[in-house]
């Protein structure tokens, strides 16, 4: 009989062991290890049973247990360090804190959080990232609150069937049972969350919130009883449901995320938020509820944007337009038509989200879009994609040159405490003093190889041995009383060559790659003296099919009795089992279809490690691979076509594992060790675990983005918005005026006959700006390497000063020499400083203080 409701009871602790309680409501022990290993100690076996989850093991363990503890003093005393710890921890000023005029608050929206397996609103590399980044906002202090939605079914458990087909599961989660709490106003009453939707509907949610670290995490859930029973499961999946939903869901998480976040900032009396970071365009429309209440203060739409634009960041991490959520323009219309967003009209709207660009469709609403009209900063999650994401938008700012398409880029980083294993933890504090592994001297002779080795087959033979306890526990779920078969236990060999792959599974990451020529893979798994195993895992969308197919031929090929023990398909990939993958593989395989990967986060966290990547020159490892990290698998770029590009591409694959990966793993000295492959872990560890760090991240989001937002968004702000009014009128008259700007002449002189570095180039530009004032534009000198058919490459950039009146016009002083027919002249120089091919144009830009970029407005004028 199946139970029609369920709901966690919870252990009523002794006094003297209240610390547990408030060790367990902080996500802190999440990746803080002394903490994880107190919790150990309660009982070892039960917490091994639920993957570490310490609000599971407190409902579970003994009242006998329990007792047993409250009487160890010595386990009591622990206990409370380890509160006081976190209270310090959760005070103490840290890296933030050193900072002059930075932002007092910084809100943080995501679709999904993925912090930790006990918390399972994740489904890929999108929500570990922004877990990541939560916790590494902790560590350095910055005044962070995360918004998200609370998914009563998560994403979804994975299980395989028999003939290897993708099989979901959506255990629905019960937030008692889980480190959350609901946000209430002081008279105890649940705080909630409002939307009016079409036909006179209204959609409510409640707040859960989650403490990580000293940052909060804002959850919004409409399963909720002042909702009808249709729309308490708006927040039922994550990335579940049709169109319709998915909108419902995104209005919550962007709408419903800022009223969430005034509710709470009311509550516990914190500063509004300066900067607002969307973190992919499901929650772009949190700018459209900050404008509704701008225009409820005073201000027009034109002028709410200029303000709302001026403290958002925008993060893409999308680099295939079909990544991209877009709704229907009707459907849009539908549901803003109302009273949504009050003061707000339809079409104005519908006009941030338009495809206005050639090749785009004018009967949808693209998120992404709207983040970036919304938003005044926008990056890529990497250097490679910044210039995708430059290419991929340009669109947007018709005229300029993809450089100068304002989308920078941070590449990603992963929060080292959760990502590193607790034996090189060990190992660092051991010989080299310290419980930070990315600053830790990996170089220094105090970690000899021997150790370093040591610490890598013991984390490779936990490897092995929760890899062989998954798929007995899958092989029980599936096959309920019978006995599993014996070869299970012989599964992986901690002595073998491992190499790891895990991630979603969408086709461009090909996953069955390594199957293009079965027979020569198999060679490489079945090599008598230097074999190959590969350690898989990965979840593919409810609704891909073509990824499910995927799986299913990989899990096909594993079945074969000879190669069973050499090839593993993990179910169920989640936090818990890469926490334990990452570390115990020796090489990390990533071969997606260059460059469709954003960026890639498993191979750093495998880095962190000591692991070797082994990766196509995407996303995060074309700017990071190095020779000695590891090895990059040539792209085949220029085939013929797909088949033929996997062809060549997978032969690459085979021929680095078997010349240069294996031999190098199998050298040994007298002693046993692989003395050229320690080199190469050591250079990885020394030289990489810093730069792959989510704290080198965040601190770029903070110089970068955060304080040039808050700095944007206070100029535009002050003096009762002033600045955003003079901005939206600034705008209004230079876009109207903009026809009438065009470069009549450019002249140029000073040069020697052979110029040389050092020569001055002397530019003089006749400009036409028709009803527009010389302080509205800057006239700009765009110079570089000319290259083929006169693009220009490492381009630079001097802005041309007006000349000063030369009685032609004695009512126009200092604003540019007038002529007669209207133009204005402007000169400047270059100093040519590098030699080489030389080239140069003139361009008109909009200029104003309010700009962060000269392409923000989308007009430019160039010199033909």
């Amino acid at each position: 009989m199946k139970a029609i409701r369920r709901f966690t009871v919870r252990t009523v602790l002794p006094q003297s062991l209240a610390a547990l309680d408030a060790l367990a409501a902080n996500l802190r022990w999440s990746w803080h290890e002394p903490t994880r290993a107190l919790f150990e100690q309660v009982d070892p076996q039960i917490w091994a049973g639920i993957a570490g989850d310490p609000v599971a093991l407190l409902g579970a363990v003994s009242p006998q247990r329990l007792a047993q503890l409250a009487g160890d003093g010595e386990f009591v005393a622990r206990a409370n360090a380890l509160r006081d710890d976190l209270d310090r921890y959760n005070a103490e000023p840290r890296w933030y804190q050193t900072l002059s005029e930075a932002p007092a608050h910084i809100a943080y929206f995501s679709p999904e959080f993925g912090i930790a397996a006990a918390l399972p609103q994740y489904s890929g590399g999108l929500g570990i990232l922004a877990g990541d980044h939560l916790k590494s906002a902790s560590d350095l202090g910055l005044p962070l609150t995360g918004i998200g939605l609370f998914y009563r079914a998560g994403y979804f458990k994975q299980s395989i069937s028999a003939d290897g087909w993708q099989q979901e599961a959506y255990p629905v989660l019960d937030p008692d049972g889980l480190p959350l709490t609901l946000l209430r106003h002081p008279d105890s009453t649940p705080a909630l969350v409002s939307l009016a939707l079409p036909y006179g509907r209204t959609l409510h949610a409640r707040v859960w919130q989650v403490a990580v670290g000293r940052v909060t995490l804002l959850l919004l859930d409409t399963d909720a009883p002042e909702n009808e029973e249709s729309l308490r499961g708006v927040t039922d999946r994550l990335y579940g449901g049709g169109g319709e939903h998915r909108l419902l869901q995104e209005l919550l998480l962007g709408i419903g995320g800022v009223r969430a976040l005034r509710i709470w900032t009311d509550i516990m009396g914190a500063p509004d938020a300066e900067v607002f970071h969307t973190n992919e365009g499901h929650a772009g429309f949190q700018g459209l509820e900050r404008i509704s209440t701008l225009i409820h203060d005073g201000l027009t739409f034109a002028e709410a944007l200029q303000v709302v634009r001026a403290g958002t960041v925008f993060t893409t991490h999308t680099p295939v337009p079909a990544g991209i959520d877009r709704f229907d323009r009707g459907l849009m219309q539908q549901y803003f038509g109302g009273d949504l967003l009050p003061g707000v009209d339809v079409w104005e709207v519908l006009a941030l989200g338009a495809e206005s660009y050639p090749g785009g469709s004018p009967d949808v609403f693209n998120m992404a879009v709207m983040g970036l009209r919304l938003g005044q900063h926008a990056n890529g999650v990497s250097v490679l994609h910044g210039e995708v994401s430059r290419g991929m938008f340009a669109g947007l700012w018709p005229g300029f040159d993809e450089s100068d398409v304002p989308i920078s880029s941070v590449t990603n980083g992963v929060h080292a405490p959760t990502w590193t294993d607790p034996e090189l933890l060990r190992l660092a504090e051991e010989k080299l003093g310290t419980s930070d592994t990315t600053a830790a001297d990996w170089s220094s002779p105090q970690v000899s190889d021997a150790d370093l080795w040591a610490a890598r087959g013991r984390m490779k033979a936990n490897l092995v041995a929760d890899a062989r306890r998954r798929i007995t526990g899958a092989w029980h779920e599936q096959n309920p009383g019978a006995t599993a078969p014996a070869w299970f236990d012989e599964v992986l060999d901690p002595e073998v060559l491992t190499i790891g792959f895990a991630r979603r599974v969408p086709t461009y990451k090909r996953l069955t790659l390594m199957l293009e020529d079965e027979d020569r893979l198999t060679a490489l798994l079945t090599h008598r003296k230097r074999p190959v195993q590969l350690v898989i895992a990965g979840k593919s969308h409810p609704a891909d099919d073509d990824g499910k197919r995927l799986i299913q031929k990989l899990v096909r090929f594993a079945q074969d009795p000879e190669l069973r023990r050499r090839i593993v398909f993990l179910p169920n990939y989640d936090i818990a089992m890469a926490q334990v993958l990452y570390p115990g593989t020796d090489v990390w395989l990533n071969n997606p279809l260059r460059p469709l990967e954003a960026c890639g986060t498993s191979g750093m966290k495998a880095a962190l490690n000591g692991a070797l990547n082994l990766s196509i020159l995407d996303g995060w490892w074309n700017e990071y691979y190095d020779g000695e990290n590891g090895w990059a698998i040539p792209s085949a770029d220029a085939a013929g076509d797909a088949g033929e590009r996997d062809h060549l591409e997978a032969e690459s694959l085979y021929d680095l594992i078997e010349n240069q990966i294996a031999p190098r793993f199998y050298r040994r000295d007298a002693q046993g060790l692989p003395t050229r492959w320690m080199k190469s872990v050591r250079h990885t560890l020394a030289t990489m675990s810093p730069q792959l760090s989510a704290d080198r991240m965040v601190r770029q989001y903070v110089q970068q983005l955060y304080v040039p937002a808050a700095h944007a968004a206070a100029a535009i702000s002050d003096a009762d918005f002033s600045g955003g009014r003079e901005l939206a009128s600034w705008k209004g008259v230079v876009s109207a005026g903009w026809g009438g700007v065009q470069v009549i002449h450019v002249e140029s002189g000073g040069l020697a006959a052979v110029p040389q570095v050092g020569d001055r180039l002397h530019v003089r530009a006749q400009v036409q700006l028709g009803s527009l004032r010389p302080d509205d534009v800057a006239v700009e000198v765009v110079y570089g390497t000319s290259r083929e058919g006169d693009t220009l490459e490492h381009v630079q950039t001097v802005e041309l000063a007006p000349l000063d009146d030369d009685a032609l016009d004695t009512q126009v002083p200092t604003t540019g020499v007038l002529h007669l027919d209207g133009s204005r002249t402007f000169a400047g120089t270059v100093t040519l400083a590098r030699p080489g091919s030389f080239g140069y144009n003139v361009r008109v830009v909009p200029k104003s203080r309010y700009l962060a970029s000269p392409a923000e407005m989308g007009l430019v004028a160039i010199a033909h």
